[in-house]
């Protein structure tokens, strides 16, 4: 098998609690077929480096994570349930435009792969066996802390996510790195309010992608305090799984110019991104 355990007790394996009923043998059985399923997702990944257009490499990614979206938080790995669910929102949107890359989806599925299996505690294959000689994704830039230098005017960020999933933080890292934007990432809202009052942008206006369940401090209140405090000096977009119409309706009633709901399609996110932005 191309994928090797971390650790020899696989009942502490998920960082997220395991159902408390769940037998370790079959927690042992899932995992072996989760490694199964990362390689063949490694290997539809080496596909579409080759051909970006591959329809049925592009169908199977969608229908994979499809099924990893679910078995993976029936087992309790919550991380890789909701990365998958953003990497099949994208998929979705690759089989729709099949000729539309926007991206270097090859790319962006060998980073969902490795991030994947990091989220699963598995190994990811070895390099020489997916693609040797192939540049690996860059992995997600650490978020900064809140005491992180932030510059004025042209050096200040274009877009500021925070965001406290980790997995949707990390894909969102990506896309904006592949289209050259400045960024940085907050996963507290404590710590992303602090460095928010603290920065002098100049005459530019950060894009602020705010998570509405934050640690700490909700999104609501950061976009209540900015508003009193830093008027007019960001432009705020909520990002939630609550998508009903009341919740929509009270963002933008406090101020927010959009939403974008959860699980988010990463080209959609970018394609709206560089509509806010202006590049």
């Amino acid at each position: 098998m191309a994928f090797a355990l971390r650790l020899s007790n696989l009942v502490t394996m998920s960082v997220d609690p395991t159902p408390a009923e769940l037998p370790p043998g079959l927690l042992a059985e899932y995992l072996e077929s989760a490694a199964e399923q990362l390689q063949v997702l490694a290997e539809l990944a080496d596909r579409l480096l080759v051909a970006a257009d591959d329809a049925d490499a592009l169908d199977r990614l969608r229908r994979e994570t499809h099924k990893i979206r679910g078995s993976a938080g029936s087992y309790g790995f919550w991380q890789a349930s909701r990365l998958a669910a953003g990497m099949e929102e994208t998929a979705k949107d690759w089989v729709a435009r099949p000729n539309d890359a926007d991206l270097d989806r090859g790319s962006v599925a060998q980073w969902f792969v490795v991030q994947l299996a990091d989220a699963l505690q598995l190994e990811p294959p070895p390099a020489g066996e997916r693609s040797a000689g192939r540049v690996q994704p860059p992995p997600p830039r650490p978020a900064p802390p809140a005491s992180a230098p932030t510059g004025a005017g042209a050096d200040a960020p274009e877009v500021i996510v925070v965001e406290d999933d980790p997995a949707l933080a990390g894909l969102l890292e990506y896309g904006l790195r592949a289209r050259g934007y400045r960024f940085v990432t907050f996963r507290n809202g404590r710590d992303a309010l602090d460095a928010l009052l603290a920065l002098d942008p100049g005459d530019e206006h950060p894009l602020l992608l705010l998570d509405v369940d934050l640690p700490a401090l909700d999104g609501y209140s950061i976009l209540d305090t900015l508003t009193r405090e830093r008027p007019g000096q960001y432009r705020v977009v909520f990002t939630t799984v609550h998508g009903d119409e009341s919740e929509q309706l009270r963002g933008l009633e406090a101020g927010a110019l959009d939403y974008l709901v959860k699980p988010i399609s990463l080209r959609v996110a970018l394609e709206k991104i560089r509509r806010w932005v202006g590049r």
